[in-house]
Order: C-alpha cells, then sequence, then structure tokens
C-alpha cells in the first residue's frame, strides 16, 4: 500500500448580492459554507456510488476549504488514503459536492426573474495536485 494524497479545486461564480448576503449570515437555508464543508465530505466518502468504475477506498482524511471572493466561492479539498489506487476522484467529487450545496443554497438569490440561473456557473474543477509517498514500513 502507498500513502496517496490529492488536491482539487472549483469555483462558483455567484451575484455580488448573494455573495454580500453569505458575508452577513442571512441566507435563508443557512451556511452554505457550513454545508459545502459537510456535502463535499459526505460526496468524497461515496464516490463510488455515484461513479461506478471507481473503487471504494478507507479514506482516511478529507477536508474541503472554502473562501469567499468577490464574485465567486472557491472550494478546496484535500483527500488522504493508503490505498493501491489514486484518490483524485474522491478529490474532485468532494469539490463538486460542496459547490452544488452551495448553488442549492443560495438558488433563489440567484434566479433571474423567469426562474433560470444566467450568471450562476460551477467553473475550473481540476486536481491540482496528486502524490504517492512509498509506506515506510
Amino acid at each position: 500500500m502507498q500513502r496517496r494524497e490529492a488536491v482539487a479545486t472549483g469555483r462558483i461564480k455567484l451575484n455580488p448580492r448573494t455573495i454580500q448576503l453569505i458575508k452577513e449570515g442571512k441566507i435563508e437555508k443557512g451556511d452554505p459554507l457550513q454545508l459545502a464543508r459537510v456535502g463535499g465530505i459526505l460526496a468524497a466518502k461515496h464516490t463510488p456510488e455515484i461513479m461506478p468504475l471507481c473503487h471504494q477506498l478507507r479514506l482516511e482524511a478529507v477536508e474541503v476549504n472554502l473562501e469567499i471572493r468577490d464574485d465567486h466561492v472557491e472550494a478546496v479539498s484535500r483527500v488522504v488514503a493508503s490505498e493501491r489506487t489514486g484518490v483524485e476522484m474522491e478529490a474532485l467529487t468532494a469539490v463538486i459536492g460542496a459547490l452544488l450545496n452551495i448553488w442549492d443554497a443560495v438558488k433563489q438569490y440567484e434566479k433571474d426573474s423567469s426562474g433560470q440561473y444566467p450568471s450562476t456557473e460551477i467553473y475550473g474543477v481540476k486536481v491540482i495536485s496528486k502524490v504517492k509517498v512509498d509506506d515506510a514500513t
């Protein structure tokens, strides 16, 4: 077995007013960042259920960090496991799960008058690092 770690990132573009509501803690459904952290961790753990070719892994650590910017929220996930295969799909799934939870929490503020989302966008999802370290034992 080898210790494997992957870090992924992604962003959700939001209206400036929505960003302000998040900062002020005024989102009706609750804190989108807290929901995103929990949702991202759960998403990583359930990766094989939604991606049938992924192996079930014993994840040792899943972290989801979020940062509010002027026009988007950035999610960064880090997943660690000592396994025979990498954890980059779990890291990517954590990011997507986190960003989808943000979208769900703020969608009422993002809709236009016809119920569409003209500017809300998930983008820039990618693996930013993947490492494999030989087990010292």
